[in-house]
């Protein structure tokens, strides 16, 4: 039996989700990987609805882990598409499923000193960060490796700012709207 060897080259390790934050994280983590000539290793991590124990005492869930898990591929494949209008992302690397905790599973496969970890950093609630506990923190207080944490782009927050406006179906003032605009730099 062969035992598994970790590439000698050095990594960027990138949190993806699929969410607008994450989506920012790894299009900054392909920058730091072609900056530094390091491999770019996006990782999407799932756990089934309610936790692995929920999961363990249910006989449905268990034919449901395989949707779950394709789900979960479709959700990276989707993420690597919009960042990089293709499956590739025109880097060494390879892209991961894995099934456990994210915050567990980006510091176990980010364990050597020449890795780096890149998360999303995105604006949370008080509630929010209550129900869900933060992955970005979670990879702060235990990795062994460097972490960047990337806030989430100055864009999302007009957006979001947009959305509850027609939540509470109040009149969009495009005045304020065009001054948000006008105060996010180019890059972002």
């Amino acid at each position: 039996m062969s035992e598994y060897r970790a590439p000698s080259a050095a990594r960027v390790v990138v949190g993806v989700s699929g969410s607008p934050g994450s989506r920012t994280a790894l299009g900054r983590a392909a920058d730091e990987a072609r900056r530094r000539g390091a491999e770019l290793w996006p990782v999407l991590a799932w756990e089934p609805p309610g936790g692995d124990q929920v999961a363990r005492r249910s006989p449905a869930a268990a034919v449901m882990v395989e949707e779950w898990e394709r789900q979960a591929r479709e959700r990276l494949v989707g993420a690597l598409r919009e960042v990089f209008g293709g499956m590739g992302t025109g880097l060494p690397g390879q892209a991961l499923v894995a099934r456990r905790a994210p915050g567990w599973v980006l510091v176990r496969i980010a364990c050597r000193e020449d890795d780096i970890l890149v998360v999303g950093a995105g604006r949370r609630g008080r509630l929010h960060r209550a129900l869900s506990p933060s992955v970005a923190r979670y990879c702060l207080a235990h990795a062994t490796c460097p972490v960047l944490a990337v806030p989430p782009s100055p864009l999302q927050a007009a957006l979001a700012a947009v959305h509850r406006r027609n939540t509470w179906r109040l009149r969009l003032d495009t005045r304020d709207l065009q001054k948000e605009f006008e105060t996010v730099p180019p890059d972002a």
